[in-house]
Order: structure tokens, then sequence, then C-alpha cells
């Protein structure tokens, strides 16, 4: 099974989310990340879809979109010919014995510091899913209270 990423074009109407799920359950499909923000066209949004499946099914659902009224444009982007990221927000116990080694962890990842307490630090990274992984791989041992991520979002690149 393969993974595929939508980038999707829409005119930003309320209910239009849940129309794009429910389109999505109505056919068993799975959304393996949605994320959505606001386009360079005023009065739009784009939405990123990753969906995994085989061609067939990405064929389906692309078909099953451009029948919503409010779609614009869909593109589907291949790893090779996009850029794609996820933000990921990261809070840890930090020791005053440990948040020298996590400080450096984060370093090495390029990874930011946002907020810092007695006993607590969260951390900001970019990138693709696979850096995010072995970033949380790392800072596992050192206690993680809370995760959040973004999603992917990705564009292609011409």
């Amino acid at each position: 099974m393969n993974q595929y990423h939508l980038s999707v074009l829409v005119n930003n109407h309320p209910g239009l989310l849940s129309k794009v799920s429910g389109l999505f359950s109505r056919r068993n499909f799975n959304i393996e990340s949605l994320a959505v923000g606001i386009a360079e066209k005023p009065g739009c949004s784009r939405m990123t879809i990753v969906v995994n499946g085989d061609e067939a099914v990405v064929d389906q659902v692309c078909k099953q979109l451009d029948k919503l009224i409010d779609v614009i444009e869909i593109e589907v982007l291949s790893d090779q010919d996009s850029i794609q990221r996820e933000l990921l927000l990261v809070k840890m116990d930090a020791s005053p014995e440990n948040r020298s080694e996590i400080i450096q962890i984060a370093e090495i990842f390029r990874a930011h510091i946002v907020d810092v307490s007695h006993h607590r630090l969260t951390l900001e990274i970019t990138g693709q899913a696979d850096k995010i992984k072995a970033f949380l791989d790392m800072l596992e041992p050192f206690g993680i209270r809370q995760i959040i991520r973004t999603g992917l979002i990705a564009m292609s690149r011409s």
C-alpha cells in the first residue's frame, strides 16, 4: 500500500471540511493526515490530504472530490516532485540533570526551544516524518509529556 499526498484548493466555506471528511468515510477510505490553511487566493483554503491505498483508490478519491462544488483544483503530489513538512511541538520533562542533554539533541535536529519552566521544556521542530520520528525516539527516554503534530503539508517543487 502506498501513501499519496493530495493538494486540494477549495473555496473557504463553512462545512466544507465536514463534506470532505464525510466523502472519505462514506466510501470507507482512511485519511492518514489532513492539514488545512488559508491559500494564496483570497477566499480559498488549501488542504493537504494524505491517503493510503493504491492508484485506483487515489483515482476514486480525486473523482469524488472533483464532484464537490467548492473544490477548485486537485493535485496528486509525488514524493520526488514535492516538498513535504510537518510541525511538531513536544513538551518534555527537563530536570537540571538532563536539560543540557535535551538541548544538545534539539540543536542536532535544528529544533527550537519555545517554552521553558523549572522542570519542563517545550520544543518545536519541522521536517519530514522520518526526521520527526528520529527526534522523538531520541527524546523518549527523558519523558515526553505531550505531543502536538500538524500533519503533513506539501507543495509541488515546480
